[in-house]
């Protein structure tokens, strides 16, 4: 009798593992079929008690649906293509933003004749592409900008420190990253290596910053140290000449 009860607790056991496996694949392989959207999210909630009436701040959805409220939302949301995220993008208002503040530093890089509409200018630590446009409407043309990941077609992706060109290749080096960067030393170094013997290196740091960003320069001379703001911040611009070798080698 033993062994039947065994026998039936064992066959019961397979079998209740089998419909626990069913259940799992089909929730893994198929999707919900019903969405409830979620209930209305009042701005606040009031509460009564017997000495007080106070009102509690309840966070709302911020606008456009920029967050899901559920898995439903997000699938039934259209999937932008490549082209029209970068145009949503550009039409930010944060993104111009940035943009005119970058522009009015490199109209004081064209007053001290480090560039003009026919320099080649690399961008280093572009992040979303905010200084390639920036230098594409002040006319300059010939612009590379580099991050860890490439936003197509302004940033391509290329490791600060180790850039992917040749040496003296580019007139100007721009960058407002460099407090960022994990080797700071390497990041300045290849700045240096790729721009050519007269050209410049200009970078944006924050101002507590700047003698230390200074001194990571070994083959450029510091040519002007302004005050500037970038994303509202106050910030300080080096602009350094490249003397084409480091500035500790004899003549």
């Amino acid at each position: 009798m033993d062994w039947h009860v065994e026998r039936f607790l064992n066959r019961l056991s397979l079998f209740l593992s089998f419909l626990a496996t069913l259940s799992l694949l089909h929730l893994f392989t198929r999707s919900s079929l019903t969405c409830t959207a979620p209930p209305p999210n009042p701005t606040h909630v009031h509460t009564h008690n017997s000495t007080h009436h106070r009102a509690v701040p309840v966070p709302v959805p911020l606008p456009g649906g920029l967050h899901p409220n559920s898995s439903c939302d997000l699938l039934s949301r259209a999937h932008l293509s490549p082209e029209s995220r970068l145009k949503k993008l550009l039409s930010s208002s944060s993104f111009s933003s940035r943009v005119s503040s970058l522009s009015s530093l490199f109209q004081a890089l064209e007053t001290l004749k480090f560039l003009s509409n026919s320099s080649r200018v690399l961008a280093v630590s572009a992040g979303a592409g905010h200084a390639a446009v920036a230098l594409n409407a002040s006319g300059v043309a010939d612009v590379t900008a580099v991050d860890v990941i490439d936003l197509p077609p302004l940033v391509r992706r290329a490791d600060p420190h180790n850039l992917p060109f040749f040496d003296g290749v580019f007139d100007l080096a721009f960058s407002d990253g460099l407090s960022g960067a994990l080797f700071p030393e390497k990041y300045v170094e290849e700045m240096e290596r790729t721009v050519r013997a007269g050209g410049a290196e200009a970078v944006v740091v924050e101002r507590d910053g700047a003698g230390e960003a200074r001194a990571l320069f070994r083959r450029s001379s510091l040519v002007a140290e302004r005050n500037v703001k970038l994303g509202g911040a106050e910030m300080v611009m080096l602009v350094m000449r490249n003397n084409g070798k480091n500035s500790s080698s004899p003549p």
